[in-house]
């Protein structure tokens, strides 16, 4: 992988939430002290060669964990961040997965960690946890400071899109709202011209927010394949780019139209309706 002109290295993981009601499990790293101070993460692995990643994390529970079943694997989010390894970077990728356990079963954690203990979200603090494993929850939820995901379970969706020919090139922007029961209650595109992606990206937010505000929804979810653009409206990443901090204000602004609200990422196939509308309307403007 090429980074600013400077090779950087890529690490893939796969790492596992494991909850107890409210309370996530984090596993106390053998080697690994930052300052004297034990370093905590949640579940983690590496990928073996010519594993697909459930494989890998099944295998990592049996491994690490001493779990030979679980009632249920699902996968959660990608994470993908840069982090410094001596004078380069490294990028990171970890594939996170949602992992609920049987009843019946215990833990048995191998020689890697010497302690695990189920702690509640507004406790993580008082532990130092690896930068992987601080994401990781953040992208679970820990990061959205307007709603608890509850609170928006039975809401309308807004599935917003943008896209770029070129990038930068011809851009439109898609939206596709979807009532809670299913119905749909707006679509629409719009062509803006020479833009980047990102750029793009948020125009479609703003537009699907916009509609929401007049169809009068008072909760919703908005979803993105976008994950750096979801997670920056989370406040997980801050806006530094001067194209988008104008856009980034006016979306915060329009959010207060609502009681509650929550940003989700999906995988691009999922989005595959506000994509649409986005493409057909650059289709659109080069048929006149």
């Amino acid at each position: 992988m090429i980074y600013l002109g400077k090779i950087v290295k890529q690490r893939i993981r796969v790492a596992g939430i494991i909850q107890n009601g409210r309370e996530v499990l984090i596993m106390k790293k053998a080697q690994g002290r930052v300052d004297g101070v034990p370093v905590w993460e949640i579940p983690t692995g590496k990928i073996k060669f010519g594993e697909q990643p459930e494989e890998a994390m099944d295998r990592m529970l049996e491994e690490f964990l001493g779990i030979e079943l679980t009632e249920k694997t699902m996968l959660r989010d990608v994470v993908t961040f840069l982090a410094p390894q001596g004078s380069s970077q490294l990028s990171n990728l970890y594939i996170i997965y949602d992992v609920t356990l049987g009843k019946d079963v215990k833990l048995k954690p191998a020689e890697r960690y010497t302690a695990y203990k189920y702690i509640k979200p507004e406790d993580l603090s008082g532990y130092r946890l690896d930068e992987a494993s601080i994401m990781a929850l953040e992208i679970v939820g820990r990061g959205d400071t307007r709603a608890d995901y509850k609170e928006v379970a039975n809401s309308a969706t807004v599935y917003i899109d943008g896209a770029s020919r070129g990038n930068p090139g011809p851009s439109g922007i898609g939206y596709h709202i979807v009532g809670a029961n299913g119905a749909v209650l707006a679509c629409g595109g719009e062509f803006i011209g020479f833009a980047t992606a990102r750029v793009a990206e948020y125009y479609a937010m703003k537009a699907g927010i916009e509609k929401a505000i007049e169809l009068g929804l008072k909760t919703v979810r908005i979803v993105a394949d976008n994950l750096m653009m979801v997670n920056q409206m989370k406040g997980i990443y801050k806006v530094k780019n001067r194209d988008l901090l104008a856009i980034y204000d006016d979306i915060r602004e329009l959010l207060g139209n609502f009681e509650a609200c929550a940003f989700v990422h999906v995988m691009r196939e999922q989005n595959q309706q506000a994509d649409a509308q986005a493409n057909q309307a650059i289709d659109r403007y080069f048929e006149k």
